[in-house]
């Protein structure tokens, strides 16, 4: 894979799969900027990490739910690095199971206001600088879940994650031409995160796994080397597409 250059800032950088997409892009050659909302420390050890492997990295620490500190958080990483060449919109959080119907509009809200709401912010933020240079890379992060209606009550986090695949189409189309390209990225069942042992039960997931045609969960590195290869001038002619990463659990 061609070597990166530039600027990558990770949201939900220290840890699962945006600790794995910080350190691939870092290795390969790209700044990190390696963003957290809550969790300093693994935000911390990440940078380290990049650090001990000769890649230059830092953290920010911001909300993204919010405008005000989305814009502050673009701007001190342009501050410290001069620019943002690629985004990894990875940022996200399932909160809870709920039954749709049994959920309130608050919680839907706030489950979109965590995936859907923070992604348009951030590519509304960075955009502006990409279009003055001409280039730019943004890659989201989608889900299995957008296509298969997701696990048991995850009704809110699907309907986000399949909105994320339709933005991304809709700003492929909007930024082309300025020489950026805004890919997808739907990972299927991965395993060594934290995600499912937060939400899923040990028997649940099992049992998951046997649906995946390889007979395997993914890896984090696994979704990272694709986040890489979509930043890279490897991917010069691909814009506007989703790349699933599920070991052929879905094939459409």
């Amino acid at each position: 894979m061609t070597s990166l250059q530039g600027v990558a800032l990770v949201t939900g950088g220290g840890a699962g799969l945006g600790r794995a997409c910080s350190l691939t892009l870092g290795k390969r050659g790209a700044r990190v900027a390696v963003h957290y909302m809550k969790s300093r420390e693994g935000a911390d050890e990440v940078v380290a990490d990049l650090k001990a492997a000769a890649a230059e990295a830092a953290a920010f620490q911001a909300d993204l739910t919010k405008a005000t500190e989305v814009k502050l958080l673009v701007e001190a990483v342009t501050t410290k690095f001069g620019s943002v060449d690629t985004l990894v919109n990875n940022a996200d959080d399932l909160i809870a199971r709920i039954p749709l119907l049994e959920m309130t509009e608050e919680f839907f809200r706030s489950v979109m206001d965590v995936k859907l709401t923070s992604a348009f912010l951030m590519c509304r933020a960075v955009g502006p600088g990409m279009v003055a240079r001409k280039q730019g890379v943004i890659i989201n992060m989608s889900s299995l879940a957008a296509w298969n209606g997701g696990g048991p009550a995850a009704g809110a986090y699907s309907t986000a994650k399949g909105a994320v695949i339709s933005l991304t189409k809709a700003l492929a189309k909007e930024m082309s031409s300025h020489g950026i390209r805004v890919n997808c990225v739907a990972p299927g069942l991965i395993g060594e995160t934290a995600f499912h042992g937060r939400f899923t039960a040990p028997v649940a997931f099992e049992n998951a796994a046997k649906g995946v045609l390889l007979g395997r969960t993914g890896a984090p590195d696994e979704v990272a080397t694709v986040v890489a290869f979509l930043a890279s001038a490897d991917s010069s002619f691909l814009t506007g597409e989703t790349i699933e990463i599920n070991g052929g659990m879905n094939m459409r």
